[in-house]
């Protein structure tokens, strides 16, 4: 099938490197993989993260011109060469689907979205019109993916539970999990002891919950006493000020913005991936920590428990409680032998059900069950 692919939020080539930029990635590459024809439709960025009306106007203006220059893109091409799906990957409030439905429309073929939200208490204030455009292209989909239990539960509340499908968060565990544990040369490069246990963190560092998770992490870290440990850090971004004065330096290493293909060997190398998680969609760093059998501590969080088996792939506390954050650490720092079985069994636990064999399957009933009859 000829799919039309597009994000609002952000691009699957945008420069900037993000957890939803990988995701993303990661559908188009399944899609693709499952022999669809699938072409980026647009670049056009709907999102507003200020709250401010009078630039969710303007956007919404220019998506109702850019929709209406792909129609007349896809209408001036023969009918083999149109696209036979639209697909919208993170749709909401602050992102809301500008083109999709109305190119879907002109073109009378299905719409689907995967990563669609629905947050009540955005029906009013800055955000009002954001709200009221991604719901009405949720409530007007073919399809529907929901991709967290909170996401389900908002979404079922305007979608026909026949058109709404749980797409579980996924990656290709394969780069994670064969990624040699050269710890010796990440010690090099950083100035870290191999023979001292390494947390690691892997986050932007951006104001709101990315730097309050931070925030977090350094009260966390402050109550583990005498204990031997080590953080890397890899992230940066404008809060990096703030956040070397939460963890401090003397037991910390910051490696800056990484390329994701360089990931692996980090999540290899380390002993236990550390990261509150406030207001977490998911988060892919948990994910992939689990594919290379890194086991984590986490906050527990609404979003992060779609991707999280407390007991299984990791330990997770109570949000905002730093006591519970360090004993939980303590407990992983104390046992090795704990850490090593909770690496395998998340390792497991990613590949079986977070792998793409599992998303591929939930795509191709949601394109089967969108696809008109012939």
């Amino acid at each position: 099938m000829r799919i039309a692919f597009y994000a609002p939020m952000k691009p699957p080539d945008h420069p900037v490197p993000s957890g939803d930029r990988r995701v993303a990635r990661l559908l188009l590459a399944t899609l693709r993989t499952s022999g669809h024809l699938v072409g980026l439709a647009s670049r056009f960025r709907s999102f507003d993260g200020r709250g401010d009306e009078t630039r969710q106007a303007r956007l919404a203006r220019r998506g109702a011109t850019e929709a209406d220059r792909l129609i007349a893109r896809y209408r001036a091409r023969p009918r083999a060469q149109r696209p036979e799906l639209w697909f919208t990957y993170h749709l909401y409030h602050k992102a809301p689907d500008h083109l999709g439905p109305r190119v879907a429309a002109a073109l009378a073929i299905p719409y689907v979205v995967a990563e669609a939200s629905i947050a009540g208490k955005r029906a009013d204030g800055p955000w009002r019109s954001g709200y009221r455009d991604a719901l009405a292209a949720i409530a007007g989909a073919d399809v529907v993916l929901a991709m967290t239990e909170v996401d389900w539960q908002g979404l079922a509340t305007v979608v026909p539970r026949r058109r709404l499908l749980r797409l579980p968060p996924f990656l290709d565990p394969a780069p994670f999990a064969r990624a040699p544990r050269d710890r010796a040369a990440l010690a090099r490069r950083h100035g870290m002891d191999p023979d001292v246990p390494w947390l690691l963190a892997v986050a932007m560092m951006r104001p709101g919950a990315k730097t309050e998770s931070y925030l977090r992490l350094g009260a966390g870290l402050g109550l583990l006493g005498d204990r031997a440990w080590q953080l890397l850090v890899v992230g940066d971004g404008p809060c990096r000020d703030t956040v070397r004065a939460a963890l401090g330096d003397s037991r910390v290493r910051y490696a800056g913005g990484l390329r994701p293909s360089a990931l692996p060997a980090y999540y290899a190398a380390s002993d236990i991936l550390v990261w509150p998680g406030v207001s977490e969609a998911y988060g892919m760093s948990y994910l992939e920590a689990q594919a290379a059998g890194c086991p984590v501590v986490c906050g527990d969080e609404p979003g992060v428990r779609a991707v999280v088996r407390h007991g299984c792939s990791g330990l997770m506390v109570p949000p905002g409680d730093a006591r519970a954050l360090a004993d939980a650490l303590g407990r992983l720092l104390d046992d090795g032998a704990l850490r090593r079985r909770l690496g395998r069994t998340a390792r497991a636990y990613v590949a079986r059900r977070h792998g793409p064999v599992a998303a591929r399957a939930v795509l191709d009933r949601a394109v089967a069950l969108a696809r008109p009859a012939p």
